[in-house]
């Protein structure tokens, strides 16, 4: 099965991320079709786990999203184990060095290319029999996250790792570690800097950048600033604003 999702950046176009939390299918299956293009399974700070990973994908299958999974560190038990899942992208939190990179890229990819274990078990599913190993090594989205003052210094070198596909930035994490305050949405003129540094850097190599977004508003003016790549929230704080408003409304 063709990646859409690096078929739109290879078409120069920005994908809109869901973000699920909640470890429940049938809430996966509903959001997955609320028109996003991509849908992601948070394993780091979401109260999800690997069975309920594999949940959210079957939930999400039949709209057709491309699921991916932000893994809680980058160790190549789980990246292994949330790709023979199905996932066709790996975000990987803290990701500093260029050793990181490349160690992340060997824990995605089959050999020669890596040293992922053969055994894909829902993974395989989606193409023909022994047609999943052919293509995997091409269409794995591997998607390091930049979140770091270290990652910044440092961003030549992560970027030129062979097999990386895009970058995700966390902004609180960015921002905390600049010793300002963590959050989403920055409009500090330093932090809009590096996404600047970032996204010239990316584009020179053909690389897609990625952000993690609080509102639809932001994330519209970051597409507009060159990111190939922009969440919004997750479904648990959609829900709460959306519920939120619903509750005062009736108030009146």
């Amino acid at each position: 099965m063709a990646n859409a999702v690096k078929e739109a950046w290879k078409a120069g176009k920005a994908v809109v991320n869901g973000w699920l939390a909640i470890p429940n299918a049938f809430s996966a299956e509903m959001y997955s079709k609320c028109g996003w293009d991509s849908v992601t399974v948070d394993m780091q700070h979401g109260v999800q786990d690997y069975l309920s990973c594999v949940a959210c994908f079957q939930g999400m299958q039949p709209s057709g999203v491309v699921p991916m999974v932000r893994v809680p560190w980058n160790e190549p038990g789980i990246v292994g184990k949330v790709l023979d899942a199905g996932a066709y992208g790996v975000i990987c939190p803290m990701v500093n060095t260029e050793e990181e990179a490349r160690a992340l890229v060997q824990y995605c990819k089959y050999p020669p290319a890596g040293t992922r274990s053969n055994g894909p078990i829902r993974a395989g599913a989606y193409g023909s029999s022994g047609g999943y190993q052919k293509t995997a090594n091409d269409e794995i989205l591997v998607i390091p996250m930049i979140e770091t003052k270290t990652a910044i210094e440092n961003i030549e070198k992560i970027l030129d790792v062979p097999g990386i596909d895009g970058i995700y930035v966390g902004p609180s994490d960015l921002s905390f570690s600049y010793g300002l305050e963590p959050k989403l949405d920055v409009e500090d003129p330093f932090i809009l800097g590096i996404y600047d540094k970032l996204l010239a850097e990316t584009s020179k190599r053909g690389i897609a950048a990625g952000l993690h977004n609080g509102s639809p508003a932001y994330a519209n003016k970051m597409i507009k600033k060159g990111f190939k790549l922009v969440t919004i929230a997750n479904e648990v704080g959609l829900m709460c604003q959306a519920a939120t408003a619903a509750v005062k409304a009736a108030r009146g």
